[in-house]
């Protein structure tokens, strides 16, 4: 889970910003570099798998973005979240519905984290090859599903999702099976 955090200076321009989701990996490269220069503050927070599984993802995802804005070392005057109450934060704040589409701070929040995620995922497919990582970064796509149907679950894999639920099951099934016939 990565969460981003963005107070970008007065006037920050970057033609065609947008929500991380509507742009290409390469797009997204190039803004997170806009972003930086013109950020007054920026901050991402990480959450990893483990953590996910034990306090689920709404939980998570509050905490990812609490990581984030402490990174900002610097006090919040005012906080735009993308759809949600950040109960966590003391300074005040407005959830935005579909924020990564019309606010910039959220959308350069949102590209500073989804970029931050990709190279994680990027790395991390070296150490699991096999995975597809490298192309799918994780999202359930059906080559993934495939990949985890040859290789089983690795450790990057959130146990409580629902399909990587159901394939964890059984694939302690056929491990408990298979224990018990040797």
């Amino acid at each position: 889970m990565v969460a981003g955090a963005a107070i970008m200076r007065p006037y920050f321009q970057c033609d065609g910003i947008d929500d991380s989701k509507l742009l290409t990996a390469e797009e997204r490269e190039h803004y997170y570099d806009c972003i930086l220069e013109g950020a007054e503050a920026w901050g991402v927070g990480i959450i990893e798998v483990d953590e996910i599984d034990r306090v689920g993802v709404s939980r998570a995802n509050r905490w990812a973005m609490a990581i984030a804005l402490q990174q900002l070392r610097r006090p919040i005057d005012y906080l735009l979240v993308d759809g949600f109450l950040l109960p966590e934060s003391l300074a005040p704040q407005l959830p935005i519905v579909k924020g990564d589409r019309r606010s910039i701070s959220i959308m350069c929040g949102g590209i500073l984290a989804k970029v931050t995620r990709d190279r994680l995922m990027m790395r991390l497919a070296e150490n699991f090859p096999g995975y597809g990582f490298e192309v799918h970064k994780g999202y359930p796509t059906p080559e993934h599903l495939a990949a985890m149907d040859r290789h089983g679950l690795s450790p990057l894999h959130r146990r409580s999702f629902i399909s990587i639920r159901t394939r964890a099951e059984l694939e302690a099934a056929a491990y408990a099976s298979q224990s018990a016939r040797a």
